[in-house]
Order: structure tokens, then C-alpha cells, then sequence
């Protein structure tokens, strides 16, 4: 198991991570006031692009009832745990089209019960951290070549984390290969996708059906495709999975194991005031060294529990479909909704565990009471298990996440609302965000759960 861990950070770590936070990292190949003031049809480009992030978590969890609790339950004793992690993105253009993208990060700290419990766990700064000491590792190592599609012309883009700016293709067929996340190129959302600046939630960040392949910090080795046409993007990749389930190492054997993705995604205007929004649709397919959810009901170990690991072979597989969509529903507001399913019958291997999902939410920029950079959202995401998993479960199963000892279903349940707060101008935020999760685990005679969390995020 790679979750067992209860530590909170020390103080002087987030001392640190503060000091680094303030160091001049924002480098440009042209001077700032050019790039922020260059017309969008400016031919001036940077060569290469350096920003930093850090961000800090506290969450509180008061005490719950709970009819009985297991070995990878959410504890319902009063939990305080905080996490932080430090990003570095460099970026540098090598030729026309051609780039490549590094990001050293650093990541410490733990989720409440050291992220047991949840399928929708409430910090998703912590859902891969398998030690609470701060730890160095390479996030992204990537090469990106941008192909030129026809002669529909260019856009300015402007230098971000991960990506170098300048005129760029409006069609193109864009190729990435190395270490990554598939977060960066699938399941994206305007409203709900990052955890540092939006929803914490697991399941709002993504979405929970989608077992995307990825270690136990969220990056895999991959080689995707993504070809935009106007109002089309079509997106696949191959992808690594761990070697065992939630586990930090990847079997870059693709005879033995991977994982294929492949995503439409359709942007359209609605309305008389011509509201933005996009529609996409996800499908994947998993083979690899997992076990079996049935037949591991038959397969019990010396104190009679039911051991999916017991039945893993090669050539297991998960299948899965999402649906995702956004839409602008004012001038500074929108929407959101998510809805997926996976077969459930073969275990959970590298997210989180969940078999169907729907979430909902709302966003509202705050220009409305004149304050432009800081947001407040409200979203509700419902989960649920296939009669599968829940039958392990309720035999006394343990999944790499959840397993009470027994189980009375129920779904899953978890509304999130939060206010992010831009203090000076600076690229400093403040959020204060509250959680209440119903049934945690699934299990109707625990809970329901209350968390209260305080985030700090710099940007660079």
C-alpha cells in the first residue's frame, strides 16, 4: 500500500516553500511590458518560458459518527493534516513548432486519513503523495511538435506555465511525447480542473470514472496526438500504467500493460449573446496485470476476507465512457457537468474508486461586485459503485482506497463551495473552502462528514 500515512508537514517546510515562492523565477526572452502589452497580431515571441507555483493546504475534519470503520476507512476521530507542493515549469522553443517542457516539483504533506476512505477525497494536492516528508521528483519531461494545418493563419498566444508564447497555428495537429499528465490534454474544464485554483475535490478536478493511467502522483510516459480543426479537437494517447495498483513505478512494457485514450471535443456558441461552451466525450481502455472483482470473492486469504490481488493477471481489462461539458451562462458566470461510467468489474488501478459519476456546479467570476480576480463556486458530485465492487466491499474487501470491513451502500455524496480570494495584485490567492460529504466510502452508517480547508496559491 502506498497511502499509510498520517504525518503532518512541519512547520518549516511551509516556511520554505513561502521563501521560494518569493524569488524572482519569471524569466522572459523579451522584456514583461512587451508581452503583456503585444496585439494579438504580434510577431514577437519568447524563446523561453519560466514560471513557478506553490501551493499550501490545511484542512480540519471534526469528528463523525461512525457505526464501525475498517483498515482504509476515513477515520471519524478529529483529523488536521496540510500539504504543500512547489512547481517549476520551464519551457524552451527549439525550432519552429517544436518544444520541450520540464517541471521539477516537490510535494509533502497528507489527506485526511491519509487519503483513505473517499472515492471523492477532499484535497487533490495530496492524491498521489505516498510520503508526508517533501519530496523532489520530476513531474513532466515532454517534447510538443505543433504542425501547421491549411492556411487558416495564426493566433498570439501568450506565455503561461508550459507554454512558450507567440503567433501560433489556429489548425494544427500537435504531438507530445514523454512524461506527462493525460489531465493536460483530456477531461479539461473551464470551471472544475484544478485543484489549486478551483475545486479540491478529486471528483471535481476530474472526472471520478475515468481511471486515467498515471503513478501514485498523477504523471505518466505517453505518447498522444491532438488535431484541431475550428470548432473540433480529437485527442488519443497511449499511456504507461503503474505496476501495481496506486503504485509509484511505471511498467513502460507495453506488451504487458497500457492504456489507450481518445476524446472529441466540440466548441459551439449558444444563444443570442453568442455564450461559449464545449462538449466532450472520453473513452478509454485499460489492459493490464489487474485482478478481479468476482473472482476474488472466491479467492480468500487466512482470515477469510476476499483478496482481489489474489486474481490479477496480464491481460485484465477496464473499459470506460465520460462525458464533460462547460458553458458560459453570463457575462461572469458558468456551468458545468460531468457524467461517466467504467464496467467496474475489474479493480480500480490508478485513480480513484469509482464506477459511475455525475457532478454539476457553478462558477461566478467576481467582476459582479467588483472584484475581477477572485471566484466563488458551488458544485455536487454523486458517486457509485458497480454491484461488483460493492459486493467486495461489503465481504470485507480492501481496494487500494476504500474498505470498512463491511459495507452498507449508498452512494457517495459530496458538495463543495468555495470563495478564492486575490488580495493584492500580485499572483497570490486565498481560499476558504467547506466539504460536506455524504455516505463517505459509500457506506450509509457513517457520517456524513464536514471539512473545512484554507488554501494559499502563488503563482510566478
Amino acid at each position: 500500500m502506498k497511502r499509510s500515512y498520517n504525518v503532518s508537514l512541519k512547520p518549516i517546510w511551509i516556511i520554505v516553500a513561502a521563501l521560494i515562492a518569493a524569488l524572482p523565477l519569471h524569466v522572459h526572452a523579451q522584456d514583461d511590458s512587451d508581452a503583456v502589452q503585444a496585439p494579438p497580431d504580434s510577431t514577437k515571441t519568447s524563446r523561453i518560458s519560466l514560471h513557478f507555483q506553490t501551493t499550501y493546504i490545511y484542512q480540519y475534519q471534526p469528528a463523525f459518527y461512525a457505526k464501525y470503520s475498517g483498515q482504509n476507512s476515513l477515520k471519524p476521530a478529529e483529523d488536521k493534516e496540510n500539504s504543500v507542493t512547489a512547481t517549476l515549469f520551464f519551457g524552451i522553443r527549439l525550432w519552429k513548432g517544436a518544444e520541450i517542457y520540464i517541471n521539477p516539483e516537490i510535494a509533502g504533506g497528507s489527506g485526511l486519513s491519509g487519503a483513505y476512505g473517499l472515492a471523492a477525497s477532499a484535497n487533490g494536492e495530496t492524491f498521489r503523495v505516498g510520503d508526508p516528508a517533501p519530496t523532489l521528483y520530476l513531474a513532466r519531461g515532454m517534447f510538443v511538435q505543433t504542425i501547421q494545418l491549411g492556411a487558416k493563419g495564426n493566433s498570439f498566444t501568450q506565455e503561461g506555465a508550459n507554454e512558450v508564447g507567440g503567433n501560433k497555428p489556429n489548425n494544427y495537429l500537435k504531438l507530445y511525447l514523454g512524461k506527462m499528465s493525460l489531465g493536460d490534454i483530456f477531461d479539461k474544464n473551464a470551471y472544475a480542473n484544478d485543484p489549486r485554483s478551483q475545486f479540491m475535490n478529486w471528483c471535481l478536478m476530474y472526472n471520478g470514472a475515468w481511471d486515467y493511467a498515471a503513478n501514485l502522483r498523477g504523471y505518466t510516459y505517453a505518447f498522444a496526438a491532438v488535431l484541431h480543426q475550428g470548432s473540433m479537437t480529437y485527442s488519443a494517447a497511449l499511456a504507461t500504467l503503474p505496476v501495481v495498483a496506486n503504485g509509484e513505478e511505471l511498467n513502460t512494457d507495453l506488451s504487458e500493460e497500457y492504456s489507450i485514450n481518445a476524446e472529441i471535443d466540440k466548441a459551439y456558441t449558444l444563444g443570442l449573446f453568442k455564450r461559449k461552451g464545449n462538449i466532450r466525450l472520453l473513452g478509454y481502455y485499460n489492459n493490464g496485470d489487474m485482478g478481479n472483482y468476482a473472482q476474488a470473492l472466491m479467492h480468500r486469504d487466512s482470515a477469510g476476507l476476499p483478496d482481489v490481488i489474489s486474481t490479477r493477471k496480464y491481460g485484465s481489462t477496464k473499459t470506460g465512457i465520460t462525458l464533460n461539458a462547460d458553458q458560459q451562462i453570463g457575462n461572469n458566470a458558468g456551468i458545468f457537468l460531468r457524467a461517466g461510467w467504467n464496467d467496474g468489474k475489474t479493480e480500480t488501478w490508478a485513480f480513484t474508486e469509482a464506477d459511475e459519476i455525475i457532478s454539476a456546479g457553478l462558477s461566478l467570476n467576481g467582476t459582479s461586485w467588483k472584484r475581477k480576480d477572485d471566484n466563488i463556486g458551488l458544485a455536487v458530485d454523486v458517486n457509485g459503485l458497480s454491484q461488483y465492487h460493492r459486493n467486495y466491499l461489503a465481504a470485507g474487501g480492501r481496494g487500494f482506497q476504500l474498505g470498512d470491513g463491511a459495507l452498507s451502500y449508498a452512494n457517495e455524496s459530496v458538495l463543495e463551495l468555495f470563495y478564492n480570494y486575490k488580495p493584492l495584485s500580485s499572483g497570490i490567492w486565498l481560499t476558504g473552502d467547506y466539504q460536506f460529504v455524504l455516505n463517505p466510502g459509500y457506506n450509509s452508517v457513517r457520517g456524513p462528514v464536514n471539512v473545512f480547508s484554507f488554501r494559499l496559491h502563488v503563482e510566478l
